[in-house]
């Protein structure tokens, strides 16, 4: 029996404040991607 780990899917509203967030900051990529827990690939 295998462990998988479940995908996390986002809403539109969270990508939208997220990128909205990474064009109007002075915060780097992995800075956002830090505060809001997601990997910035």
């Amino acid at each position: 029996m295998s462990t998988t780990k479940k995908r996390k899917n986002h809403t539109a509203e969270f990508k939208a404040r997220v990128g909205l967030e990474a064009i109007r900051s002075q915060k780097t990529i992995n800075e956002i991607g830090q505060e809001y827990g997601v990997h910035p690939v």
